[in-house]
């Protein structure tokens, strides 16, 4: 009878593993978390799609080729373009326009007040370099190009400058030791606080494009070429730049891991509204991945309803693309021309 009834007993049902709780719960939150880590990682390691670099015009390639040693900053500002623009020519207000595009300290503000010179009007090319020498010094080149040139005539120069010297079979005008000019062309005019560094660049050896690739490539980031780009291989340009441009915004300037910016491009576009790109460039790929995100967060918060941010302010917020790519971080915006339009009439 004992062994009848054992016979007949039914074996109890073996559970099933469940996957909402104890053991199946950990094993379920493990996958995920490892899928997310190999996705982010395949992420943060794949190089994103670029917009395509304008190349840089015949004769600035030229000038910029001609840029003796290497370089710390490279700045250009296309004036004639940008005042042929439908940005400048319908949105900029004429006291705007007539404006003076910077007012220099010393002997060449003397001489741009002497010669009645507005940089905003009478200049329509100027490139610049920036070179560091020690801890303090600082020397720079500038090529200027427009109908400046021809309030600067060689007797005016003369009567004006301390000393006069041929340097690479041109006449160059020193005044005192802070200013040497040196007329190129009828309309192209060389300008630099260092005779050596104007001298390499009259008589160049070597080429800049093969011989400061750092900065070159920090060239071929800055997108658009015609209006206005900076290039800064030099970190310490770098984070004097940032500060600049997010001394206004606190939030974003404590966020994006600022401060550890290796180099920076930016360029501008004025045509129909504003086009802008800036690259930064991290040492890793990883920091550039939390850069960009603590920068989006920062720049969506800013943006939020209800927030003090006023509605045009969330506007342009909303127009900002923030990617990382590889060990950059790339910020994108489009600006059209009905944006300034709107907000014109409104004043």
């Amino acid at each position: 009878m004992a062994n009848n009834l054992g016979s007949d007993a039914t074996p109890a049902p073996q559970q099933k593993r469940s996957l909402k709780k104890g053991a199946g719960l950990l094993l379920s939150l493990s996958v995920i978390s490892t899928v997310a880590f190999l996705l982010l990682a395949l992420w943060v390691n794949w190089p994103k799609q670029r917009l395509q670099p304008e190349p840089l015009s015949p004769t600035l390639r030229a000038m910029v080729d001609r840029i003796p040693d290497k370089s710390d900053a490279l700045i250009y500002i296309g004036l004639k373009d940008i005042r042929e623009s439908k940005l400048w020519q319908e949105i900029i207000p004429d006291s705007l326009k007539k404006a003076p595009l910077f007012e220099p300290k010393g002997q060449l503000n003397t001489i741009i007040k002497a010669a009645h010179i507005n940089p905003t009007l009478d200049i329509d090319t100027l490139l610049l370099s920036f070179k560091r020498h020690g801890y303090k010094e600082q020397s720079f080149l500038g090529i200027a190009s427009g109908s400046f040139a021809k309030k600067l005539p060689a007797s005016m120069l003369s009567t004006m400058s301390t000393s006069t010297e041929t340097l690479g079979n041109r006449q160059c005008y020193g005044f005192d030791s802070t200013l040497w000019l040196c007329p190129i062309s009828p309309n192209r005019m060389v300008l630099s606080n260092n005779k050596k560094m104007l001298t390499a660049f009259l008589v160049p050896t070597g080429s800049f494009f093969k011989r400061d690739s750092l900065a070159v490539a920090m060239i071929d980031k800055a997108v658009y070429k015609s209006h206005l780009w900076f290039a800064l291989p030099s970190p310490a340009w770098t984070s004097g730049a940032l500060q600049s441009l997010t001394s206004s915004n606190e939030g974003v300037k404590t966020m994006g891991n600022l401060k550890k910016i290796q180099n920076l491009a930016l360029s501008v576009k004025f045509k129909d509204g504003i086009e802008g790109q800036s690259e930064w460039v991290y040492s890793t790929n990883q920091a550039a991945y939390f850069a960009s995100t603590f920068l989006w967060g920062a720049v969506k918060l800013s943006g939020l309803t209800g927030t003090k941010t006023t509605e045009e302010t969330k506007d342009l917020l909303n127009r900002i693309k923030i990617q990382q790519n590889l060990n950059s971080v790339i910020i994108n915006t489009e600006l059209p021309l009905e944006l300034f339009q709107t907000a014109q009439k409104k004043l």
